[in-house]
């Protein structure tokens, strides 16, 4: 019996408040503590070789690790059921690291079409400085995925709920087609959270999280947060010269024979953030870590809002449609009962019957949502994709996006649902 206790695996709440995180050894403080410094004193002289040959694990400077970003990355990690995280300042910088870890001049990867706004920028337009290129498939049409598979092909990108329509990517499906070509899936899964979601479950090899929306959940720290799933072979191909190859910088080292399992969120700190630098605040760990101990509460409440309101607007006379997969109209249903069976999140869209002018006016007569360029806050947040987030793409891109001319997104936040309601109401009056 005493065998049994000890080998418990902790539940999603538990592991929420207490993953990673320990009372402080030198004064007891029980919240984490802000290591507010820039560096670490060593041992001695042999310690700080063996720090900086990857000998052992310490902490060395706050470019490269931290002890309160530490805490925040097994907590995620731990909660997505990957074998390692890595923090950094925001989630394109997660973004540009995991790419810089994978890709080469000349390089490919696939992505969705179904992504926020910024992402797709990204892709499309900075990611081309370094050579990296990408392909974009749709997921309502899974052989898109293969006709854009390549020689050089070496990741796929999905969304688990795609940014702004709220909608539901078959994770499986993909992650099969990623298997078969010997590539990687990366999965963003900032809409879902692994409270609703664990795309490692379905076949996800690494996940990257904007921590600014709901993980963090309180809108005032921006971070991003790559995790390892540590279930990709990097040595199958030698196509990731990062992680199979000996590197020059640390004595020939080969991450993946020295690190296993997690040898990706080490190539992913040593290789690209010692060297690209986008550091996380210890000060935006400590708030991130604080937001995430009341993650599964704040997501169940944010969801079964997001729902009640969707019902709402689904039956108003000025809505022409209402792009949510809580309701059992919705094309994605099937799927949100698969992969996010406890609750679809805050975020979906509806379109305005007056159009992209209507859309304007909603959104700027709306009181109790905030106009804002932000997810994942305890407060409800709105906003017209077509005229700000994702304003920068073509026509086309916007509606193959979902984004067009007559899409409100919605951020369902915390509030009495009555009053969320309400506010709306009134919105709608002037549209």
């Amino acid at each position: 019996m005493a065998d049994a206790k000890a080998e418990r695996i902790p539940g999603f709440a538990t592991l929420s408040i207490h993953a990673g995180a320990k009372p402080d050894p030198t004064t007891g403080a029980r919240a984490t503590p802000i290591y507010q410094t820039t560096s670490y004193v060593f041992e001695d002289v042999d310690h700080a070789a063996a720090l900086f040959g990857l000998q052992t694990f310490g902490n060395i400077y706050t470019r490269i690790g931290n002890p309160t970003c530490a805490v925040l990355e097994e907590r995620v990690a731990a909660l997505e059921g990957g074998t390692a995280g890595l923090a950094v300042a925001s989630g394109h910088a997660a973004q540009v690291i995991v790419m810089h870890t994978l890709m080469r001049p000349g390089d490919e990867f696939i992505a969705s079409t179904k992504l926020y706004g910024g992402s797709i920028n990204q892709f499309n337009h900075a990611f081309k400085n370094f050579g990296w290129n990408v392909k974009w498939a749709d997921p309502d049409d899974m052989p898109s995925f293969e006709r854009a598979l390549s020689d050089k092909t070496k990741a796929i990108f999905i969304e688990s709920i795609a940014n702004p329509g709220g909608i539901i990517t078959d994770i499986e499906a993909v992650a099969n087609i990623a298997r078969k070509a010997g590539v990687p899936l990366i999965v963003d899964n900032t809409l879902a959270t692994p409270y609703l979601c664990k795309p490692i479950d379905y076949g996800a090899d690494i996940i990257v999280h904007s921590l600014t929306k709901f993980l963090g959940g309180h809108g005032n720290s921006i971070g991003g947060l790559i995790v390892d799933g540590g279930t990709f072979n990097w040595s199958r191909d030698k196509k990731y010269p990062m992680l199979c190859d000996p590197r020059p910088e640390y004595h020939g080292i080969v991450l993946h024979e020295t690190f296993g399992n997690f040898a990706f969120a080490i190539a992913c700190r040593v290789l690209g953030l010692r060297d690209l630098g986008p550091a996380l605040s210890p000060f935006n760990a400590f708030l991130i870590l604080t937001g995430i101990e009341t993650l599964p509460l704040r997501m169940q409440h944010h969801s079964d809002n997001a729902v009640a309101v969707a019902e709402w607007l689904s039956k108003h006379p000025k809505i022409a449609w209402v792009s949510c997969p809580g309701l059992k109209s919705d094309k994605y249903y099937k799927l949100a009962q698969k992969y996010v069976p406890k609750g679809i999140g805050a975020v979906f869209t509806f379109g305005l019957k007056g159009g992209y002018d209507a859309g304007v006016k909603v959104v700027s007569n709306a009181k109790l949502f905030s106009h804002l360029a932000n997810i994942g806050d305890t407060r409800s947040l709105i906003i017209h994709p077509a005229s700000t987030t994702h304003r920068q793409l073509s026509d086309a891109q916007k509606v193959e996006a979902g984004a067009g001319p007559d899409v409100v997104r919605l951020s369902v936040g915390l509030e009495d649902v009555a009053d969320i309601i309400a506010d709306l109401d009134q919105a709608l009056e002037t549209a």
